[in-house]
């Protein structure tokens, strides 16, 4: 039976305070009882916050298909925004997260003080350009409005999806660190920033929106079919990453699902079930 979790932002005040008993040391921390990292307890479940889709669809296949073969118990709880899996994961509410790219994570972590690590890659959802008013970049006339994701990272690496399609120019150097005020050239355009997972559903106020693939796929827009623009896979370094607190890392159950998500049947899954879309991209992730 399957047995996902949804976590909102009500939530989020439970989370901020087990962030906070986690730091004392409570006996209520399982990093005060030594059950994390290789010492913990792989009689219980590892339990692993994900966005629904494809990080959800992703572990429950493997939760499916894989993981009782290679004794791996797998709890899957979703979650729908990009803070609450980092900050439970943190605190030791859960285990790990599948959601995130190393750049966010690396930012993340320098923004909140939290120690989360990455584990292993496992796929990338290229960011693509859609819109429901104009066929073709060529249309994207000035004086219309683009909307894009409002995290750093996310944004500067949309903001270099629209520069290499010519829509505009931003400055030398600051690669996906690029935020708004670093277009040189507007062309005329006109920006709205929004939270990343509601930028779909602004598609119909906006003339063009930059989507991160997952909530394009959510959308019901297939990314490698339905885009205007879409990343390249080759060079990206925003391959999605299983991550864990540090420490945890040595955990048995941990190094189980590092390797199952990199299996052949998974590569396999991605490819059949994404057609495109979601691309595998297994491997270490790449040092800070």
């Amino acid at each position: 039976m399957r047995k996902n979790i949804k976590i909102t932002a009500a939530v989020a005040v439970t989370a901020a305070f087990a962030l906070g008993l986690s730091a004392c040391g409570t006996d209520s921390d399982p990093a005060a009882k030594g059950e994390t990292g290789a010492g913990a307890d792989t009689s219980k479940p590892l339990v692993v916050g994900a966005s629904p889709t494809p990080h959800a669809d992703i572990l429950n296949f493997v939760k499916k298909n894989l993981a009782e073969k290679a004794g791996l118990k797998l709890e899957v709880k979703e979650f729908t925004d990009y803070v609450l899996p980092n900050t439970a994961t943190e605190s030791g509410q859960i285990d790990a997260n599948y959601f995130q790219h190393k750049p966010y994570l690396d930012d993340f972590n320098k923004k909140n003080g939290t120690h989360l690590v990455p584990v292993v890659d496992v796929h990338l959802e290229p960011l693509g350009l859609f819109s429901n008013k104009v066929k073709d970049l060529k249309d994207i006339k000035p004086g219309q409005t683009v909307a894009v994701p409002n995290d750093t990272t996310n944004e500067g690496r949309a903001l270099q999806l629209l520069a290499a399609n010519g829509l505009i120019t931003v400055k030398d150097g600051v690669g996906t660190n690029a935020k708004l005020s670093d277009i040189t050239d507007k062309k005329g355009l006109e920006f709205k920033e929004l939270e990343a997972a509601t930028v779909p559903r602004a598609l119909d106020d906006v003339d063009a929106a930059v989507i991160n693939g997952n909530y394009a796929i959510e959308a019901g827009l297939q990314p490698g079919k339905d885009s205007l623009a879409l990343e390249k896979a080759e060079g990206n370094p925003y391959a999605n990453v299983l991550v864990v607190k540090k420490g945890n890392e040595a955990d048995p159950r941990v190094q189980k699902l590092e390797k199952l998500l990199n299996s052949d049947e998974v590569k396999k899954f991605i490819e059949d079930t994404y057609k495109g879309s979601i691309i595998p991209a297994f491997g270490q992730p790449a040092k800070s």
